[in-house]
């Protein structure tokens, strides 16, 4: 009986423990594009908090939010490459709130071995990418951002450069270079598979890639643009298999959102804490990305007490 006592109190004591680990843990899905500076919130935030391990979950932000939707996969926090991911997707089902956290810009990046890498600038991309022989990639629109808001400079391309046709010819040039998430794009740079990639700015900084950078017309990431972005759309992949959600261009917006049944709460909602705390800041703004600095959102009312302080 003794011996059975025994072998029940060591059973409970690694179940236990099990139990601990786990709910020392904090599983965050994020936008690929993210992935550096999360990686350096993550190591900071787990020297600021022994015993808390950050699980990172890089994807497209649309396939973020599958993962949640679909395949109820558990996550604590998701943060996204455009607010509207979560707006449209998760909220109210999954989370009452996001906050806009960060932005970003459109831009062409290559490397020095890129072909025409000593001509190509803002005013002769078009004609440079068009060439037979250069190849350049872009993400999925139907599995990130970078994808669907490529499309969307495309279309402002066209009205920008009174070009007719001109969206229609980039986006069935190199067809069979498009690539599930953003980052995915910096791999075929680097092995020279292709010349030129769309992508984000910060992306390319953290690579050490070089870019240009386009017209602000073109490039999402002016918020005094955002009534000529507002004129295109693109129809995406929506959050049930066969459905379909249209995007309307707009200055880029990152979000996050702790889940309403995330299984580490408290603890969710402090690393959220954090990265919109002025060292969480600094860290995107030392890897290419602007901070928003006060962040916003479209339900204040729904954000958790602790978070408040860091809104308009």
């Amino acid at each position: 009986m003794k011996n059975i006592l025994l072998i029940i109190g060591a059973v409970a004591f690694i179940t236990a423990g099990c139990r601990n680990t786990k709910s020392d843990e904090i599983i965050i899905f994020h936008a690929g594009s993210l992935s550096v500076p999360f990686k350096e919130l993550a190591t900071e935030y787990e020297k600021l908090n022994p015993g808390i391990k950050v699980l990172l979950e890089p994807a497209g932000s649309l396939i973020c939010a599958r993962k949640i939707t679909e395949l109820k996969k558990p996550c604590d926090i998701i943060a996204s490459a455009d607010y509207f991911v979560i707006n449209e997707l998760l909220i109210p089902d999954y989370t009452k709130w996001s906050i806009r956290f960060a932005t970003n810009e459109i831009v062409i990046a290559f490397q020095e071995k890129s072909k025409y890498a000593s001509e190509i600038n803002a005013s002769n991309w078009i004609d440079i990418l068009m060439k037979d022989d250069v190849t350049f990639s872009r993400s999925d629109p139907d599995s990130d951002p970078c994808g669907y808001r490529t499309i969307l400079s495309f279309k402002l391309a066209e009205k920008h450069y009174n070009r007719p046709e001109l969206a229609d010819r980039l986006a069935s040039k190199n067809r069979d270079f498009i690539r599930p998430k953003e980052v995915d794009l910096v791999a075929l740079i680097e092995a020279n598979a292709v010349d030129y990639m769309f992508q984000y700015k910060s992306v390319a900084i953290q690579h050490n890639l070089r870019y240009i950078e386009l017209p602000r017309e073109i490039n999402l990431g002016d918020p005094a643009m955002n009534n000529l972005y507002k004129t295109v759309s693109q129809d995406v992949t929506g959050s049930t298999p066969g459905s379909k959600i249209t995007v309307t261009g707009e200055y880029i917006n990152y979000s996050l959102s702790v889940l309403d049944n995330a299984p580490h709460y408290k603890d969710a909602v402090n690393f959220v804490s954090f990265l919109l705390s002025d060292r969480g800041m600094d860290i995107l703004r030392k890897n290419g990305q602007q901070p928003i600095q006060p962040s916003n959102s479209e339900q204040p009312d729904a954000i958790p007490e602790s978070l408040k302080k860091y809104l308009k």
